[in-house]
């Protein structure tokens, strides 16, 4: 790896894991259901594990963001004593340094009830030049500082004045105690520097520790797609930071309503009788259940690409994941900070510092529309994923959000025959 100080840097982030540990938190690519405050052991099924097939394009090999090659996803998930349930994930474009060496990138902004550090700037360049970190609401500066230590860290930006951190972030303080604002510098260079390729880690971990997603455990959850070779055979992947409401739906079977949890329940119909399934678990123990009806909170939609395309086609890209984000369901309400950050990591489209003339080959519109299917199959499912992978977690004064029932949904989607095969 080409960074200074990096055996100091770890030994930072070693230190810091070391105490956090010490204090009932941990610190690094950690997370799954062993953690405190998430309940249950078995490994939760990702959707086509369940038989689940969205859409019509081909996965990757992993079904996720790093099927993008060079794309690296780090986490750090916060799980201390009671009241904390919070963390930072990092998605870093390239293995380079991202400040001399920028990737194209756009925004776009579906409902802006939310904080997007840098967002500004990327729409003025069209590029990016830090990873991009996903965070709770308030710990947005505070990573944006951290961030910012590390890229002046970086060989090559020892004269470097100026940089614009991505920092994009949902509100979790339902289980968390959002107040403390416990992501700092040493979180967030652990994040970056556990990123690795491969296998993304999904469900109540890093930055979707303490969401929540259609009234049961939200979470970080991937996908790709890759279209066909006839059109490039360029690969999509997204990664999603799901926190926000509406009525579930999966592969169109109308699972919130079946599950009697969902946006608008309550002013439609009658309250539920105590002791019925609608009715979600009852206050155990000084355990509370969290409320269900509902549909504020927010989203991060992070849109990854090999295909060389410039940063006008990006933000068309990124608008097609908003039409993944409402097959699920979604409500896109007015407190819902619904957002999109699409990037190209493709090697010859990179941005090099002092180029006064740039000379590079893009895709022309024609090209876009298998790239904008991808975008929205791959949505959908990392939706779905950051779902079927959450947890159920217990946190903040004792609030207890559910994670989605896998046994009862998968009913629910061989009822409605999204689900052919016995499994």
């Amino acid at each position: 790896m080409t960074r200074v100080g990096l055996a100091a840097l770890l030994l930072v982030c070693a230190a810091a894991r070391g105490s956090a540990e010490q204090a009932g938190g941990r610190v690094g690519q950690v997370g799954g259901p062993g953690q405190a405050g998430q309940v249950g052991k078995d490994a939760r099924p990702r959707a086509r594990e369940l038989g689940i097939s969205l859409g019509v394009l081909p996965p990757g090999p992993l079904d996720a963001i790093t099927d993008v090659s060079g794309v690296r996803v780090g986490h750090t998930t916060l799980t201390r004593g009671d009241n904390i349930r919070t963390g930072v994930t990092a998605i870093v474009p390239h293995d380079g340094n991202l400040f001399q060496e920028k990737v194209p990138a756009a925004i776009f902004v579906g409902n802006g009830f939310g904080k997007l550090m840098g967002s500004t700037q990327v729409r003025e360049l069209g590029e990016i030049e830090t990873p991009i970190l996903l965070t709770s609401t308030l710990n947005v500066p505070r990573v944006a500082d951290a961030v910012i230590d590390w890229m002046l860290a970086l060989p090559g930006n020892e004269t470097v004045r100026s940089i614009n951190p991505i920092v994009g972030e949902t509100n979790d303080g339902l289980l968390n105690d959002i107040r403390s604002r416990p992501v700092g510098r040493d979180e967030v260079f652990a994040a970056l520097e556990s990123a690795r390729s491969g296998q993304v880690e999904e469900g109540s971990v890093g930055a979707g520790t303490g969401t929540t997603a259609f009234g049961f455990k939200g979470g970080i959850g991937t996908a790709s797609r890759v279209v066909p070779a006839s059109a490039g055979g360029y690969t999509v992947g997204v990664l999603v930071q799901s926190n926000f409401g509406g009525v579930l739906s999966i592969a169109g079977a109308p699972v919130g309503q079946e599950l009697g949890q969902f946006y608008l329940r309550d002013e439609l119909s009658p309250a539920p009788n105590p002791g019925s399934a609608s009715a979600g678990p009852p206050q155990q123990g000084g355990v509370k259940r969290a409320p269900i009806d509902r549909a504020d909170g927010s989203i991060m939609m992070v849109v990854a690409t090999d295909a060389p395309i410039d940063a006008r086609n990006l933000e068309r890209l990124a608008a097609r994941a908003m039409l993944g984000l409402a097959r699920t369901g979604a409500a896109s309400s007015n407190g819902s900070g619904d957002y999109v950050i699409a990037f190209s990591a493709a090697p010859d489209s990179r941005v090099r510092s002092g180029d006064a003339v740039r000379r590079v080959s893009v895709l022309g519109n024609d090209a876009m529309s298998p790239l904008f299917l991808a975008a929205i199959e791959a949505t959908e499912e990392a939706v779905v994923n950051s779902l079927l992978k959450a947890t159920t977690v217990v946190g903040r004064d004792g609030i207890r959000v559910e994670a989605l029932p896998i046994d009862r949904t998968v009913e629910i989607l061989r009822r409605y025959g999204v689900i052919k095969s016995a499994r």
